[in-house]
């Protein structure tokens, strides 16, 4: 639990297409304050080239991505945002966090490090298996 909060976030409706209300979080000035995490993507050519070659591929999308990988203590309060219910903050990466592809593209990349560019390709959430 976050006894001080050093941000909050605004609260945005967004129209949806079928009418509907989608909530949304604002963490764009956090994400300005936000040092940029640095970790490579991969380049899709090589990612698209390298499956070549393989008689089956098969693909996988990682559902949850984001919500799968748990914040660190210190910086839950930093998503911190009011609603007329009570103020809350983030336990997990949520979507629309300045660094969350590159953490997620490290998580993946130190989970399958050993089968990289042999039986697998990954891409964020997006898996390839060769085979």
């Amino acid at each position: 639990m976050v006894e001080y909060h050093e941000w909050f976030a605004n609260i945005v409706h967004v129209p949806k297409k079928d009418g509907n209300v989608r909530v949304c979080v604002d963490f764009q000035d956090l994400n300005k304050v936000s040092p940029k995490d640095d970790f490579p993507l991969p380049h899709i050519d090589m990612l698209v080239d390298s499956t070549t070659g393989h008689s089956m591929l098969s693909f996988m999308d990682g559902f949850s991505r984001y919500n799968q990988i748990l914040m660190a203590l210190e910086d839950m309060g930093k998503t911190s945002f009011i609603t007329e219910w009570g103020t809350y903050y983030y336990r997990v990466m949520t979507f629309g966090l300045k660094n969350v592809g590159a953490t997620y593209q490290r998580a993946t990349t130190t989970i399958f490090h050993d089968m990289m560019h042999q039986d697998v390709e990954v891409y964020v959430d997006d898996m390839i298996v060769k085979s």
